[in-house]
């Protein structure tokens, strides 16, 4: 197989996992297995590049909204997101809603935006099952509780997320001799069109959060986020 027919395979790959949402019909936990294939298809992308494809490679936006201007849980692991997807990322508010922009590679950013999904979809299904199980809580103090939870939840994807990012990173450098060289210039490429945008930014504020119960009990549900290559399910069985 020539290495733009392996690109082709690997960029359909790409494109089928990200169309296997919870929106598009499949089940929570189809959409949480397909999740797992990101990093060894980010991984495999890398491997199949050369200089001159990362070169010539253009740089995209994908958008998200999130509706409304208050920050929210999601976005203490956010930045981590985008470092595993290898991206730029900003939040955008204009005309009294938000939402996320994703800057990089198109293969880059359509995985940012459906692991996204993916993890929002998490911290919504863990919270119900978490709030089920505090039936003695309610009011202000049941709030208090769901947000420090939902919190150590992104804080624990997000440490999660930047550890895979730098085994990722390693592999790809040690099974091909110029790896290192590559993953650079794929990181330059995409900063110096970042930078051509002249866009002004400015930081954002932490997210304030208690590091109680709920905290730990949310991190512990950040642990069980499936990130992974899933062990009893086979790649025929997700992408064809």
């Amino acid at each position: 197989m020539s290495q733009n027919e392996e690109l082709a395979r690997v960029k359909q790959r790409i494109k089928t996992l990200t169309e296997r949402t919870v929106a598009r019909g499949c089940t929570e936990a189809e959409a949480m297995t397909a999740a797992a294939m990101v990093g060894r298809l980010l991984e495999r992308y890398a491997l199949s590049m050369d200089e001159v494809d990362v070169r010539s490679e253009p740089c995209v936006e994908v958008e998200i909204p999130i509706g409304g201007l208050r920050r929210r849980p999601i976005d203490v692991c956010v930045p981590a997101l985008a470092r595993f997807c290898d991206c730029k990322v900003w939040l955008a508010r204009t005309d009294g809603e938000a939402k996320y922009i994703f800057f990089g590679f198109s293969t880059d950013t359509a995985l940012a935006s459906y692991l996204f999904a993916v993890v929002e979809r998490a911290i919504i299904t863990e919270l119900a099952g978490f709030r089920r199980r505090m039936p003695l809580l309610h009011s202000v103090n049941l709030r208090r509780a769901s947000a420090s939870f939902q919190g150590g939840l992104a804080a624990r994807v997000a440490e999660r997320l930047d550890v895979m990012h730098a085994e990722r990173e390693a592999a790809v450098s040690v099974r091909r001799p110029a790896g290192n060289a590559l993953i650079l210039v794929h990181h330059q490429v995409v900063n110096d069109a970042f930078e051509a945008r002249k866009l002004r930014l400015r930081s954002l504020p932490g997210l304030t959060v208690h590091r109680n119960a709920a905290y730990r009990d949310g991190q512990a549900a950040g642990e069980r986020v499936n990130l992974r290559r899933p062990v009893e399910v086979g790649e025929s069985c997700l992408l064809p």
